[in-house]
């Protein structure tokens, strides 16, 4: 009964997390995906094309769901992997001062993180490849049901999978990377935040003030650097799943950049992602680490 509610508290928190964090930072996705799509698209082009404020969240209800349930999933699958890494030392969940999470090597975060992140990425694809266009103008689809129903008629089932690979290569290594880094940032901002932040309960713990701040900063720190690195990956992911007919394959759409473009061009959209992904990481992760603590304590 302890393990199911524990796993239940990672879904909870997790769902709640990756949702505040989607609706509210919809905008930099839809933006990211209209840059990504055409190589001559600027910011200021992109945002010209919007319409109304309202447009600025179309595709919200895919985005919403992808980044809610896969946000519990990959939550709860990355903590049972580290738990079951875990296993077997003299204490298999090691509290720190801002979290209840289980605490590993940074091989092993860097091991979770990148498989949990490949599983649930995979299960998530067909509702990213509908996300993504919704987001773009090349698509005017008015509902999921239109959009599921036009992509299996004209591409098949395997058109729900389109990028799968990119996506893979994009999000495993960014998960790995994010969860060393995070950890990491967790034992490191307390020695360097300001004193009059630092406050501690009863028990020993940080209190919900500070343990907030500092799993956010690390959250936002960390999300930065590893959107950063695995930037090219995203825009490569982009452009197959809005023209599979051209860009058929990673290595082919990654040459055809290069050929057609210039290398930058891999670099399309990472201020809007660098933005969304950092700003997502630290309001998801903030929300999800609070919830677990009152879930466990």
């Amino acid at each position: 009964m302890a393990d199911r509610s524990r796993t239940t508290s990672h879904l909870v928190g997790g769902f709640f997390g990756g949702l505040t964090s989607s609706v509210i930072l919809q905008p930099f996705d839809l933006l990211k995906t209209r840059i990504q799509q055409n190589k001559n698209t600027t910011l200021m082009n992109a945002i010209r094309s919007i319409d109304s404020p309202l447009q600025l969240w179309r595709g919200t209800l895919p985005s919403a769901l992808r980044t809610s349930f896969g946000s519990a999933l990959y939550l709860s699958t990355l903590n049972i992997v580290r738990s079951t890494i875990s296993k077997g030392r003299a204490q298999t969940v090691k509290r720190t001062n801002s979290s209840y999470l289980p605490q590993l090597g940074m091989y092993e975060n860097l091991f979770s993180g990148a498989i949990s992140r490949a599983v649930v990425g995979l299960i998530t694809m067909p509702i990213t490849v509908i996300k993504v266009r919704f987001e773009s103008t090349m698509y005017s689809y008015r509902s999921m049901g239109e959009a599921t129903s036009h992509i299996y008629k004209s591409e098949g089932l395997k058109g729900f999978f389109n990028g799968s690979g990119a996506t893979i290569l994009r999000d495993a290594p960014y998960a790995g990377l994010y969860v060393l880094l995070y950890e990491q940032s967790k034992q490191q901002l307390p020695k360097v935040l300001p004193g009059t932040l630092i406050a501690y309960d009863e028990r020993g713990m940080f209190t919900t003030y500070t343990s907030t701040i500092v799993n956010s900063i690390g959250a936002f720190l960390s999300a930065s650097l590893a959107t950063t690195i695995t930037s090219p990956f995203d825009t490569i992911k982009t452009r197959m799943q809005l023209d599979p007919s051209r860009f058929s394959g990673f290595l082919k759409t990654f040459y055809l950049i290069l050929k057609d473009e210039k290398p930058r061009n891999l670099f399309d959209g990472l201020s809007l992602r660098l933005t969304r992904k950092a700003l997502s990481a630290g309001i998801a992760w903030g929300i999800y680490e609070e919830l677990i603590k009152k879930f466990m304590s």
